[in-house]
């Protein structure tokens, strides 16, 4: 029987606000104050960060410290892939979402020969590339990495060779080229997105579950609908953006909040219903910054009452 390995990456140089590298050490207090002993009880594994490069002068402005993610996404990667093939689930917490291309290229390396599947919950699409990107903040782009989707159509920035090698290396961390085919990925509360990638989303017909269409048809309903989608995958990989939650109700403790968000109970169902199809071989939490959060840690708090849930859920389907 497999068990919970829990992966704490402390690492925040995707991003544009500093604070997301605390999101774990946040849910550890959150855990402490429920009086939960969750974090003695799962084995970890620390992932070394990064974190001092923000030091650093900019040289990639459209890809901002890309060297360095290029280099946290492989670690990320390679931890992925030794702990799935230690016949541990994977369980990563992360602090900005740049995480996840290192995360998807961990699974697809542990399983080169199989289909993944990627369901993305998540207020943003995370499309761009550094030819696209207004921020050049690499959270914004782990998808256009996964998909080896540069989107020239919608170009808008000139990369010098120094950024296109790095960004290169980024697409094919663990196995050369995309990770998933398009088919394959399905989000769910995407609502902030902007032009480049509203193109990508149209021209590669990606599937986003919008908050009133989960409401109105139903939670279960959506969820298995998307599991039928990606029923000829072998693998599913579940990455949960907190800021897919409304901010306005639940926190706005991270990076980029955005209201009318899924609220914490659709969230834990959603992430219980898909882990209930006992294909999912790895999950992600990202972007729990306390730094921003006005109302204390209520962030952490919220995430760490799903991430606690989901876990029970994951042990009686491991």
């Amino acid at each position: 029987m497999k068990t919970i390995k829990i992966l704490k990456n402390r690492s925040d140089i995707g991003a544009g606000t500093r604070g997301a590298d605390l999101g774990i050490d946040a849910l550890e207090i959150a855990a402490i104050n429920k009086g939960s002993q969750y974090f003695r009880n799962n084995k970890y594994e620390d992932i070394e960060s990064y974190n001092e490069s923000i030091y650093d002068e900019v040289n990639n402005p459209f890809a901002k410290r890309i060297q360095h993610v290029v280099a946290q996404c492989t670690r990320v990667s390679n931890c992925v892939k030794e702990t799935l093939k230690e016949d541990f689930f994977p369980l990563v917490l992360s602090g900005d979402h740049s995480s996840a291309l290192g995360t998807i290229s961990g699974v697809k390396a542990a399983f080169p020969h199989k289909k993944l599947g990627v369901i993305w919950i998540d207020a943003h699409a995370d499309l761009h590339s550094p030819y696209t990107s207004p921020s050049g903040n690499i959270h914004g782009m782990p998808l256009a990495a996964a998909l080896n989707k540069d989107n020239l159509d919608c170009q808008i920035n000139n990369v010098n060779g120094d950024t296109e090698k790095y960004w290169n290396a980024l697409k094919n961390i663990g196995v050369e080229g995309e990770k998933l085919a398009p088919e394959h990925l399905i989000y769910f509360g995407v609502r902030s997105t902007e032009e480049p990638e509203d193109h990508q989303i149209s021209k590669l017909a990606l599937r986003n579950y919008k908050v009133d269409e989960v409401r109105f048809r139903g939670l279960d309903n959506c969820v298995q609908e998307a599991l039928e989608i990606l029923n000829d995958c072998d693998h599913i990989y579940i990455s949960f953006d907190v800021d897919s939650m409304d901010s306005d109700l639940v926190s706005d403790g991270t990076g980029t909040p955005v209201p009318k968000g899924f609220d914490t109970d659709e969230a834990k169902r959603m992430i219980q219903t898909i882990i209930a199809s006992k294909k999912v071989a790895c999950l992600e939490f990202v972007e729990v910054n306390p730094l921003l959060d006005t109302r204390g840690n209520k962030m952490a708090e919220a995430a760490f009452g799903i991430l606690e849930e989901v876990s029970n859920t994951l042990n009686q389907y491991l």
